[in-house]
């Protein structure tokens, strides 16, 4: 067994050992709001938002990008679950910044072990096969934190299946500080209409 698999398991034994009443939790998040954000390690949206545990959906995946996957799971909230608001949150210093779609998919043909960066930027390790499906997909780079909040508010927001009276706040997430800060124009762009 590995060493992460019996630190998640010992993990887990300790929070069933103090799991309380959380089983008696609802269904729908009890502050009827959602959460689009990153996967980082470093964002922990129930800190940064005041979160417990049933209070608020967060849905997360590499940017924190309104993809159609990440639609799908806000329309759930709001149509099956009760979600009234929703909020962008991208963050500084952003793993998806450093890459494109071009170069992610000359990666992954090369090889598709873990490639690294420096200062001349990626290099794969080119051990073993690659595959050129890379190309097919559009992997939501971020080439500017603010521009892609508003393009992912407005994403949502002029989406057919979300309804025009939920709010969709956009912030950026400040990693050297915690902070949230608001991107006035994507805010703006999905309020109630």
């Amino acid at each position: 067994m590995s060493k992460i698999l019996n630190e998640v398991l010992s993990a887990n034994r300790d929070y069933v050992n103090n799991f309380g009443d959380k089983g008696e939790l609802a269904l729908p998040p009890a502050r009827q709001f959602a959460i689009l954000t990153c996967m980082d390690a470093r964002l922990d949206p129930a800190k940064y938002a005041g979160l417990s545990e049933g209070d608020a959906h967060v849905i997360r995946n590499a940017g924190g990008r309104a993809s159609d996957d990440a639609i799908r799971s806000l329309v759930i909230s709001y149509k099956l679950l009760g979600t009234r608001e929703w909020f962008v949150i991208h963050h500084t210093n952003c793993g998806m910044e450093l890459f494109n779609n071009e170069i992610m998919s000359d990666l992954l043909a090369s090889s598709l072990k873990t490639a690294s960066i420096d200062e001349n930027g990626w290099h794969d390790c080119c051990e073993g096969h690659g595959s050129a499906e890379g190309r097919y997909i559009n992997w939501l780079t971020i080439k500017e934190q603010s521009a892609s909040v508003l393009e992912d508010v407005l994403r949502i927001k002029n989406h057919p299946l979300v309804p025009s009276d939920i709010p969709v706040y956009g912030y950026i997430y400040e990693c050297t500080t915690g902070r949230l800060i608001e991107v006035p124009e994507a805010t703006a762009a999905g309020k109630v209409s």
